[in-house]
């Protein structure tokens, strides 16, 4: 059988084109993001279309054979971004990113932020869909009524193929609109512009699959919300916890539930089979290298390669990567990025290895809350095949690293989603095989353990949670 997945990303959508279990092509498309006033981070969801169609379109040049057989689409998405669509499905407004943080005063309009997060599983912060929600309606009202949906980007490229207007579990549970069980939380005005949730797997029929040249009689499914898709394809459990590295970091473990059994530190979705996804995701990892890329002339790779010559402890340079604020472990958007103990000897190689230690003791320390019982860490994502970050991780963490034979776990979670829909039956050692294991290496261990401690006591003091 040959699928189709979509991965739509912060920074560009990817097509993975499969046949049976092996991934023949994995092509993209970028779309760019605005910045246009401090906090505001918008894209032009004209842009999202477009990058499906740009990006299936290279995968049908790649391989016309295989594409000319696809017979099911899956996707993984975005949470946390919407724009408004009229009736015709044509935005309205720009798409608001999750890390758009505009709503910072409409946050106080959610409520007691610990009841919130206890019946939502959602933190109260600027970027949750519910204070964004709360900002259109109060800021832009006209564009609110006017808004026959709220869609985020899987959502919004699935209906005009489809003509069905679906969100999925995953997805939905991430808004902030509803409760952990599922019960939506807002009024008869703002539900009637939400799509339907969805099954994650049930399949549908395309209407228009002439407009990404596919064969008749495809069949979508609708897949999940990026970190969910992620988890099922590292297979993920609750005790092999994953860490992804992309735009951002995020350590996701998987539970079966109840919900009141899950830890109270993190951001808690739904799974695609009914489960709970508990999530301490940070602001920047791949986005900060990007950043640092920029200020320096040197690409993402170069940083990377001069990274991994400089000793542990970036020699004596310490960063605390919050460039879009402390998200987990310590839940502060205020808080901005730094890098403390920088002398005329520092150049980009000690600022990059700073940043990917940064980054690996933040994810360390939301796996010590979410996963103290982990036995290994699952790797996704763009970082996951860089032996630094993997043997970093390794040291920081104390635990055997996995990584994967693809980068792109949440395309291999989509196919495997696919293949649940009850089309074909395959396993994640099928389409995304164990490719290596990185242990703790005892000097890395010890070398670290000054770093973190002066990193632990940095970070308290700049947040003010110094005893």
């Amino acid at each position: 059988m040959s699928v189709l997945t979509f991965d739509f990303g912060t920074s560009a959508a990817k097509v993975g084109l499969w046949s049976g279990a092996t991934l023949v092509a994995l092509t993209r498309a970028p779309i760019e993001t605005h910045h246009p006033a401090p906090g505001y981070a918008e894209q032009d969801p004209e842009a999202w279309w477009r990058a499906a169609v740009d990006a299936a379109a290279a995968a049908r040049a790649a391989a016309p054979d295989e594409y000319a057989r696809v017979q099911t689409i899956a996707a993984s998405t975005a949470r946390e971004t919407f724009t408004c669509v009229d009736e015709q499905l044509r935005p309205l407004t720009p798409g608001l990113l999750w890390s758009d943080t505009r709503a910072g005063d409409e946050v106080a309009t959610l409520g007691d932020p610990l009841a919130f997060r206890a019946r939502t599983g959602v933190q109260a912060t600027p970027g949750c869909c519910a204070a964004k929600v709360a900002w259109l309606r109060a800021r832009e009202p006209e564009r609110f009524l006017e808004a026959a949906w709220l869609l985020g980007p899987r959502d919004l490229v699935f209906a005009r193929l489809t003509r069905r207007v679906e969100t999925d579990p995953t997805v939905a549970s991430r808004t902030g609109l509803y409760a952990l069980d599922g019960e939506y939380l807002g009024d008869e005005a703002l539900a009637a512009r939400l799509p339907a949730v969805a099954s994650s797997v049930e399949p549908g029929p395309v209407a228009h699959p002439d407009l990404l040249g596919l064969p008749a009689g495809v069949v979508t499914v609708l897949g999940a919300g990026d970190r969910a898709c992620e988890a099922v394809g590292v297979a993920a459990t609750p005790t092999d916890p994953m860490l992804s590295f992309g735009t951002t970091a995020n350590v996701s473990t998987p539970h079966p539930g109840p919900a009141a059994q899950l830890p109270s530190v993190a951001q808690v979705s739904r799974t695609v089979d009914g489960g709970y996804l508990v999530e301490a995701g940070l602001s920047a990892a791949g986005s900060a290298l990007d950043w640092l890329a920029s200020l320096t002339g040197r690409s993402r790779d170069e940083l990377l390669r001069g990274a991994a010559q400089v000793p542990p402890g970036a020699g004596g340079l310490l960063a605390l990567p919050w460039l879009q604020g402390a998200r987990a472990p310590w839940w502060q958007p205020e808080a901005r990025a730094v890098f403390a103990g920088v002398t005329s000897a520092h150049g980009p190689a000690e600022l990059a290895r700073a940043l990917i230690e940064g980054i690996a003791f933040d994810a360390t320390r939301s796996l010590e809350l979410v996963a103290p019982a982990a036995h290994r860490v699952m790797l996704a994502g763009a970082g996951a095949h860089n032996a630094t970050w993997a043997a970093i991780v390794a040291a920081v963490s104390g635990r055997d690293v996995v990584h994967r034979h693809l980068d792109d776990a949440a395309s291999a979670g989509a196919r495997l989603l696919a293949g649940r829909s009850g089309i074909e039956a395959v396993t994640p050692d099928d389409v995304n095989p164990v490719a290596a294991v990185a242990a703790p290496d005892t000097r890395l261990v010890e070398a670290y353990r000054p770093v973190r401690a002066a990193s632990d006591a940095l970070a308290a003091r700049l947040l003010g949670t110094a005893s």
